[in-house]
């Protein structure tokens, strides 16, 4: 962390672009110098007007937003929301919750192993279990996409097992690993020569194994090469468990994920999904084996010890599940990978946009010392995106994510590489 005294203080514009988010991790003393200096980083940001994160939106997660930047309104085209389809502001979906807001209540107000499970999740279960159509499977759900990870690999792994994770997997992985008390080990991102190296030397007849893995990878928007990884699992005996959080209802020719995409949905273990993205809610599921999704209810501890999904976003979800089956769900879903190549194709001459595949298009700015000043830029310049960077990507990766929706129209796609073109020479970070 940095070394600065507990009276010193970064106020002026080139102390505090001095320091990155990693500089706060850390403390080896017992005083809170850590949190201290992160507060006076945050502080001196926000005198300046430059602290562009947590900026308050006064509507929807449309497509064109407006947020409060120092008491100021901004109107921005907004790529920094995951409202994939549209779902999260379609009429139908919102007159759903309101309906079933006026049934249940406004929170469900117990764990759902108690009193906190209601008839609208059983219908939002059936609903999905018949969206995937796999017979002998259930479903549990979560109050959050990233506990349904945690409390599924915390209660599906033990101590003695192995956990094997892709490099690029997201922290709520990583956090279930942890909690279960298994062992883990990582192989380079989609690397199936490292991944069978490792499971040649973990499968055997006392030892469960678990592959975590994603099917579109947030940071960097490529797929996860679940064929083949699956096909391993299976030689070897171990077991999958595939985050589709960023690919449900999108990817596939039915929206079932890049596990259908791959032909490979009925041989995925445990199937992640969250309803924050393409949904357009809040929450997540496990789909897997009934007795699987049976014990995980009772096992998994942030689960049970939990308040259960609340009623009125779970009325939203059983209309999203309904559209995203029929005709509508067909259209958007081929209108965003028609918005995201578009995009791709747009960007990829003058910007380097990694190896995505998907509708999450990363920007590559590289150094975190821009963070600050570029995203201060965009958003006063009309455009609003997503800031990875280090430790989340490696050092010198940073990146804008660039979330493309079905509902972007080609004039907002083009305003946008433009404003990013402006910026990419403004700050150094266009193809040379």
């Amino acid at each position: 962390m940095i070394k600065n005294s507990k009276d010193s203080k970064l106020q002026t514009k080139d102390e505090y672009k001095k320091y990155t988010y990693d500089m706060f991790m850390f403390n080896m003393v017992s005083d809170l110098d850590e949190i201290d200096q992160f507060h006076k980083w945050i502080s001196s940001m926000e005198s300046n007007n430059e602290y562009t994160f947590e900026a308050p939106r006064k509507g929807a997660q449309k497509t064109n937003v407006e947020i409060i930047r120092e008491n100021k309104t901004l109107s921005v085209l907004n790529f920094s929301s995951y409202n994939y389809l549209g779902f999260g502001y379609h009429p139908d979906v919102i007159k759903a919750a309101k309906d079933s807001l006026d049934i249940y209540g406004l929170g469900a107000a117990s764990s759902p192993v108690i009193s906190g499970t209601y008839s609208i999740h059983k219908e939002l279960e059936s609903a999905i279990l018949d969206y995937f159509d796999l017979p002998g499977y259930g479903i549990s759900l979560f109050s959050s996409g990233y506990a349904v990870n945690t409390g599924t690999i915390q209660a599906f792994m033990k101590k003695g097992g192995r956990i094997i994770v892709d490099k690029s997997a997201h922290m709520s992985i990583l956090e279930g690993a942890q909690l279960c008390g298994a062992e883990i080990s990582y192989f380079a991102h989609n690397n199936t020569d490292e991944l069978e190296a490792l499971l040649k030397k973990y499968c055997d007849e006392w030892t469960r194994v678990l592959i975590c893995v994603e099917g579109v990878y947030s940071a960097d928007g490529d797929y996860g090469n679940l064929k083949d990884i699956v096909k391993l699992a299976k030689k070897y005996g171990a077991y999958t468990l595939v985050d589709e959080a960023h690919s449900v209802l999108v990817a596939g020719e039915n929206g079932r994920g890049v596990s259908e995409e791959h032909g490979v949905l009925d041989e995925v273990d445990l199937y992640v999904m969250t309803f924050s993205k393409a949904f357009g809610g809040v929450g997540g599921a496990l789909l897997a084996k009934k007795e699987i999704t049976r014990y995980v209810n009772w096992y998994a501890r942030c689960r049970m010890f939990s308040c259960a999904l609340d009623p009125a976003v779970t009325g939203g979800l059983v209309k999203v599940v309904e559209l995203a089956k029929g005709s509508e769900g067909r259209l958007r879903r081929k209108k965003i990978k028609e918005n995201s190549n578009y995009f791709i194709n747009l960007l990829s001459s003058r910007i380097n946009c990694g190896n995505s595949v998907s509708w999450i298009v990363p920007v590559m700015y590289n150094s975190e010392s821009n963070t600050i000043d570029l995203n201060n830029y965009l958003q006063h310049n009309g455009l609003d995106s997503s800031i990875v960077q280090f430790p989340a990507v490696p050092k010198n990766e940073a990146r804008l994510r660039m979330f493309v929706t079905s509902e972007h129209t080609k004039y907002q796609l083009d305003k946008a590489s433009l404003i990013i073109f402006e910026a990419a020479e403004r700050f150094g970070f266009q193809k040379i």
